[in-house]
């Protein structure tokens, strides 16, 4: 099994949303790299203050593209983990038959997955705002603290708002609300094997369907595997309880087969401000 690992982060996120992930798995002895989305390798008050014109554009085929790019450059095909949208890219990219696993946690939906009442209720502050397919939107701190991140501490959410979130693409949404871009051929007995990962409190992508992606996933002949984790909400790669999650991943990965014990490799990760300072594409 592949010693390199590539994470992928979601809409609203930057990828030092994976810092703690990237430190248990280097300790766990794997390389591990966390590219940026296409035009989003910059300071993230930049992302805040004046995001680069390609953001507001971007698609999710140019993000899948990029990332292809990204592990065509690795000397090995890599593990993939994927967070939201980024775990929708995870299982486009396997579908490619790159990667050597992947791992979707709380994994946008492909096409064929229904949004529940609620997630489709998460998604109104970007499909109700007018023109948002054209714009660069941003999350209101109530939508964060409500659905994104309500199982954190009350005295936590304001903090990890301020250190994680971004905006995002209007577009996205609405190419998930009309399923473009966003298919996958369940049925590809050629697909690396694949973990799917959901928080049972999860708000934004609800657990059941997370299920239903891997009801449909696993029609492939290749492993297919589910694991939900309790009091978790969307951003359970950084609230307590993220080593839990990073364990099992780990352990799920090293059964397919034990990576070697390896001096870690650092790879330099995007600017990142200090800690002071429909349809669902998360």
């Amino acid at each position: 099994m592949s010693t390199t690992v590539m994470f992928i982060h979601g809409a609203w996120l930057t990828p030092a949303a994976w810092d703690l992930f990237r430190g248990r798995f280097e300790q766990r002895g794997f390389r591990t790299v966390a590219p940026a989305w296409p035009y989003e390798d910059v300071p993230i008050e930049q992302l805040r203050r004046e995001p680069p014109p390609g953001v507001r554009t971007l698609t999710i085929k140019q993000i899948v593209e990029h990332y292809a790019a990204k592990m065509r450059a690795l000397p090995e095909p890599p593990i993939l983990v994927g967070h939201g949208l980024g775990g929708l890219i995870v299982q486009m990219l396997l579908d490619r038959g790159l990667g050597a696993a992947g791992v979707a946690i709380d994994p946008a939906p492909i096409r064929g997955v229904l949004p529940t009442k609620h997630a489709l209720r998460s998604a109104l502050p970007v499909v109700m705002h007018w023109n948002s397919w054209n714009e660069v939107v941003s999350m209101p701190f109530e939508r964060f603290a409500a659905d994104f991140a309500q199982t954190l501490p009350p005295d936590e959410v304001r903090a990890a708002y301020d250190r994680h979130v971004v905006p995002a693409p209007g577009l996205l949404y609405w190419e998930e609300a009309f399923s473009i871009g966003n298919k996958v051929d369940v049925r590809n007995p050629d697909r690396p094997p694949l973990l799917l990962v959901a928080g049972e409190a999860d708000r934004t992508i609800e657990p059941s369907m997370v299920r239903a992606t891997y009801d449909m996933q696993r029609e492939s002949r290749s492993e297919t595997a589910f694991k939900a984790f309790p009091n978790r909400s969307h951003l359970c790669i950084v609230e307590p309880g993220w080593q839990e999650i990073a364990d099992y991943v780990v352990d799920w990965v090293n059964q397919l087969a034990p990576a070697e014990e390896l001096e870690p490799i650092h790879f330099a990760p995007p600017p990142t401000e200090s800690p002071s300072q429909g349809v669902p594409a998360h």
